[in-house]
């Protein structure tokens, strides 16, 4: 283990990584049951003999790679050409690819050791050597040549400092590259289609997260003692995270917003009380919780970071009292994150209920169709000729629309995605769900090994599932209707291929092909019928005009 380690990691989280938990004495487990974050990054696995390597003469600077990497082991910096004075002999760079910084240099950095070699870097890339289209801008290829010196350079890039966010243009793929991802180096599978969505998360909107977690996959990878892949940022800020009941989740996270709501209400009328000790113009400038983007976020947190040093100094108990709850000024984000076992099925009461309370509460739908943590069982996701657990002679019920349930509150967002087949449409439906002031929810389409499907084709998969009308992109913004405008989007255009193209790449369609193959073709065709049914459903919805809103005589 590094000598940077923490010492908790060093005393704690390694002797139960090499299977000597059982040595440790009851003192050294945290007595509040809270436990460090981040703590993954110092479990070097080292699984993968094959990693990707970068090509700074063919990169074309576009951040997709680092877009879809689900174990966030791609970063990007930009950063003063000055900096590589002391950089390792074989640390790589390039001229940054904007214009007016002619002294500025982009670095790409592969975290070797941290890397699961699933190659979605690779189908992703879209930047070919021009005089060897078999040479991409990153390419898969043998870690041991160049191992030791990938360390090196790692712990060297780790030095450069992260790109502030007022200097990124973070709404779109290409600038969200250089923001750090707070979810990093988890035991997911290699290739996973869920972490993605949750390290964009986290990229987003880390410093101030509070989540939800469902138990299944994303509670294991994301939870599970004795590292976790939950992170923080050099202030040591970032993600709160806790994970509670599979059929309760989305009540313990409606929870935390009615507790974020309350001690923010509480901040502020301690606050309203303190003009013996401030000046009215910083109380103000305090009270002012309503910013929405990240430079605005940071300058709110500078202010109560400056508000908690004068409470610290003040001797009275109102100031204590504020101290205690100070840190609720800046505006908390509050994400249910689930699989579709969770929302579909176990937990959807609740989840109902959490969208019925009109509180400013964000979901995520992790949808694998499957309850894939579990062993591969049917859930109210399962699409129509599917085959799975409690399935195995193919689903014969269509899949729910979770995505309709919601809309027809009127006064919920929602948004289905797919990182591998639209990512700037994924981003900009993220950052839409946590602006709106209600609740919101993202159904986000993960592919999974419980598909039968070689996941490094998972990105292949995803298009697929788009361009046949399978998997819809779509939004639904109740602000443009306040606006008097369209509220239903129809991100994606009319399908393209039938669905049997997109359900025949997967062992879960091709298997009861295989064994029953009259069931199989008469499923598959009430599947299409389904799927054109909604598609028309959804076509309508985006043609129509907001009604005019008329008041009651």
């Amino acid at each position: 283990v590094s000598d940077r380690a923490p010492d908790f990691v060093k005393e704690v989280t390694v002797p139960m990584l090499i299977g000597k938990g059982d040595d440790l004495p009851v003192s050294k487990i945290p007595v509040d049951g809270t436990y460090p974050s981040g703590t993954a990054r110092w479990e070097k696995r080292n699984i993968a003999d094959i990693v990707p390597k970068w090509e700074p003469d063919v990169c074309i600077q576009c951040g997709n790679c680092s877009f879809v990497c689900p174990h966030a082991v791609i970063r990007a910096r930009f950063y003063h050409e000055d900096l590589l004075e002391k950089a390792p002999a074989n640390f790589e760079s390039a001229p940054v690819s904007a214009r007016g910084f002619p002294e500025t240099r982009y670095t790409l950095q592969i975290y070797v050791e941290d890397c699961t070699g699933c190659g979605l870097c690779v189908e992703a890339c879209p930047a070919y050597d021009q005089n060897d289209d078999s040479r991409k801008a990153i390419n898969m290829t043998d870690k041991a040549p160049f191992f030791e010196d990938a360390k090196d350079n790692v712990e060297f890039f780790d030095t450069i400092p992260v790109n502030r966010r007022s200097t990124v243009n973070f709404g779109s793929v290409r600038g969200a590259q250089f923001l750090e991802p707070l979810f990093e180096f988890s035991g997911a599978c290699a290739g996973c289609g869920e972490t993605p969505y949750v390290r964009l998360l986290t990229q987003l909107f880390g410093p101030r997260l509070l989540v939800a977690n469902a138990t299944g996959c994303s509670s294991i990878y994301g939870g599970n003692l004795p590292a976790t892949p939950w992170s923080v940022n050099k202030e040591g800020r970032g993600p709160a995270w806790s994970n509670s009941l599979f059929e309760d989740n989305a009540e313990f996270g409606l929870g935390m917003r009615v507790s974020a709501d309350q001690q923010m209400t509480m901040a502020k009328h301690l606050l309203a009380d303190m003009g013996d000790y401030l000046e009215q113009e910083f109380i103000d400038s305090v009270m002012d919780t309503t910013q929405e983007i990240g430079t605005q976020m940071n300058a709110q947190r500078d202010r109560v970071q400056e508000l908690k040093r004068r409470l610290a100094e003040i001797d009275d108990p109102k100031a204590k009292a504020l101290l205690t709850v100070a840190d609720h000024l800046v505006r908390r984000s509050v994400w249910l994150v689930g699989g579709d076992g969770w929302a579909y099925d176990i937990g959807s009461a609740g989840l109902d209920h959490a969208l019925a309370s009109g509180r400013n509460i964000n979901v995520l739908v992790l949808d694998t169709e499957v309850y894939s943590n579990t062993g591969g069982q049917a859930s109210k996701s399962t699409p129509i000729a599917a085959t799975a657990k409690f399935a195995a002679a193919g689903k014969a019920v269509t899949k729910k629309d979770l995505a309709l349930q919601a809309i027809s509150y009127g006064n919920v967002y929602v948004a289905r995605v797919a990182f591998g087949a639209n990512p700037q449409q994924t981003l900009q439906a993220m950052r839409e769900a946590e602006a709106y002031p209600g609740p919101s929810i993202i159904l986000a389409y993960s592919p999974c090994i419980a598909h039968g499907i070689d996941l490094r084709n998972g990105l292949d998969q995803q298009e697929k599932a788009v361009d046949s009308g399978y998997w819809p992109l779509i939004r639904y913004n109740p602000e443009l209707r306040q606006a008097g405008k369209k509220p239903f989007i129809l991100d994606s255009t009319r399908p393209i291929i039938p669905l049997e193209e997109f359900a025949y790449n997967e062992q879960r369609y091709k298997l009861l092909q295989k064994n029953n193959p009259e069931q199989a073709e008469r499923l598959m065709k009430l599947a299409q019928e389904s799927l054109d049914l909604r598609w028309q459903t959804y076509e309508h919805m985006a043609e129509q005009e907001p009604a005019e809103f008329q008041p009651c005589s």
